[in-house]
């Protein structure tokens, strides 16, 4: 059986480990501004995937990702000597589609938007098809039951 409380506690681990290096050790004139957003380990603890954002346009995501591919040694080792686990997990950088998601909710949201405010302007001056209040109503007991 896995441990998945243990393989949470190493990716948590490996995220922090990873953060630090890339901001203290690291100096690759490539790597722009990485956020490490995540970090799954499998069960048997043999593979790690890092999930990182760049901010910055195309050219800079893909520098980023060569910058990262090439450190990928440094980090395991500083993963090794910082988690005392006797396998060192092999990293796998693995760009988050998070951002992606976002800006799509982004989009349609004010897709929705737009439409409702286009909504609320036809119906601003519309008038009711038949009676204000369509609902019938008791008879009230003025002469019609004597």
């Amino acid at each position: 059986m896995t441990d998945t409380a243990r393989a949470r506690k190493l990716a948590d681990r490996i995220r922090v480990v990873v953060a630090e290096t890339l901001q203290r050790r690291i100096k690759d004139p490539r790597l722009g501004y990485v956020t490490i957003t995540d970090t799954r380990v499998t069960g048997d603890l043999r593979e790690a995937t890092v999930f990182y954002t760049v901010y910055g346009d195309d050219t800079e995501r893909a520098a980023s990702a060569a910058a990262l591919e090439s450190a990928k040694g440094v980090l395991r080792s500083e993963v090794g000597r910082q988690t005392g686990v006797r396998f060192t997990p092999t990293l796998t950088f693995v760009p988050d589609a998070l951002p992606e998601n976002a800006r799509t909710i982004d989009d349609l949201l004010a897709r929705a938007k737009e439409s409702d405010a286009q909504v609320r302007a036809e119906a601003s001056g519309a008038t009711y098809a038949g009676e204000a209040d369509p609902y019938r109503k008791p008879a009230e007991e003025s002469g019609e039951d004597a």
